[in-house]
Formats: C-alpha cells, structure tokens, sequence
C-alpha cells in the first residue's frame, strides 16, 4: 500500500515538472515547429504558447516577404492534433497583419480573420513592374494544400495605386478584386474600379495551377502614353483602351 502511495506521488510530480516545463518553454522553440525553407524569424521573447520576434520572414512566391517584429499566442491543445494553431501579430511600419494560422503541413496552411495592409511594392516578386499605393487584404476564409488555394472568400483593395514609370509616376486609381472559391470548385475574382483615372474592369480563374486572366483597361480620357506603350506590349486595341488576357500554369515547388 505504502509502495503504491509513493509511486502515485511520484508520478503526480512528474506530471506537474511537465506541465511547468512546457508552461516556461521558450518561444525559440517555434521556429523548430514552422518549415525554415517558408518562414524564418529571429531575436525570439517570450515563452512558446505566448512570445514574439523582433524579425519575421514569410515566403511570398519566389521571394520572401517582410513582417517586421510579430507576437504570437499559441494553443496548447492543437499540439496533441499535430497542427499548430497560432494567433498571429504583426507590424512594420504602415505594415500591419493579423491572422489566425493552422499549421497541417509542409505546404498545407489554413487561415482565417486575415486583415493585412503592406505597400503595393511587394507586386514585384510576381509582375515585372513598380507600382505604388496600399495593398488592403480582408480574408474570411483560405485553405491551402500544397500550396494551392481549395477555398477561400476575401477582399483585396489597391488603394490610390500608380505605376512608377522610368520618366516618373502615372497615377492610376483604386481597385478591389473579390474572390471566393467552395470546396473542389475554381477559385473566381472580380476585378472593380473604385475610382481614378484610369478604369479596370475583369476578372480571374484558378483551377488547381491552371489560371486565366481577362482584364479591360481604359481611361476617362486620354490614357496617358507611357501607360499606352506599356498596355501594347501586352494587350490588344479595345475601342479606347486595351483589352488583356492571359492564360497559363502557376509555376510548382522546386525539388
């Protein structure tokens, strides 16, 4: 009776060392649950579950994109699920983002009440082109597998956007694109002029990594001529202004 006693005792002791030492786990140990090849941070505080880092990197198409210093919380339970679930903060600057983010794998990421606003610099990693203005996201809803989107339901604002054009600036205006895709379906965007000079009406398709791009260009009065030249390189004469379309596959990971 007496050994039972003590092994019971010993055992509650272990189970609270445990629970004390996960409580005060540092919050470097993080980055040993993120992919490094995705998401890189440093200058760690804090403990696991409720930390920040002064640094944050996120990969962004074939470069990588800044978050500044973030703060997380994270949930004990959806450890034991094997798939982290973290309340995410972040701000550089007139940069600023908050997420909640379920890590399921590699490649495979779910996030929800995402409002992020970053310059529309960060453009440059895809298109080959500087632009300018505010980039404002408002995502209800994205699920990605393999790095695909298989549902989603968002709001993307370019506010006040321009095209930084080598003899200087050529305002355009501001835009929204609104998108969403159910489960096994394509995912849609609309793409709408707000205001501005220069008027962009079409729309968007992406179905596993095969995508299609409409897109009319026009303005309320003459188009200025370097965004004319620009236009003709890439789209076709539509009444006053130009008319693009695309079609192509998004590039796969590199293995």
């Amino acid at each position: 009776m007496r050994l039972k006693s003590r092994t019971t005792g010993a055992l509650a002791l272990l189970i609270l060392l445990l629970i004390c030492l996960l409580a005060t786990a540092p919050a470097r140990l993080l980055g040993k649950l993120l992919p490094a090849d995705q998401i890189v941070m440093q200058g760690f505080t804090g403990t696991l579950w409720r930390g920040a880092a002064s640094r944050c990197l996120v990969q962004v198409g074939p470069g990588y994109l800044h978050l500044g210093a973030v703060q997380w919380r994270l949930r004990p339970l959806s450890l034991l699920l094997l798939a982290p679930r973290l309340n995410l903060e972040s701000h550089w600057g007139s940069q600023a983002l908050t997420a909640e983010i379920v890590l399921r794998g590699e490649r495979d990421v779910d996030l929800a009440d995402v409002s992020a606003n970053v310059s529309a610099d960060v453009l440059r990693q895809f298109v080959p082109v500087s632009l300018a203005g505010m980039l404002s996201l408002q995502l209800q809803d994205l699920r990605l597998r393999d790095g695909l989107p298989v549902e989603a339901a968002g709001r993307l604002v370019w506010q006040q956007g321009a095209w930084l054009a080598p003899g200087g600036p050529v305002p355009l205006g501001s835009y929204a694109m609104e998108f969403s895709q159910a489960p096994e379906q394509e995912l849609v965007a609309q793409v709408l002029t707000l205001s501005g000079a220069v008027n962009a009406e079409g729309g968007l398709r992406l179905q596993g990594r095969s995508y299609s791009l409409e897109l009319l260009v026009e303005g309320e009065g003459a188009l200025d001529e370097r965004l004319r030249q620009a236009l003709s390189l890439v789209a076709r004469p539509s009444g006053s202004g130009y008319r693009l379309k695309m079609e192509g596959e998004l590039q796969g990971p590199q293995g």
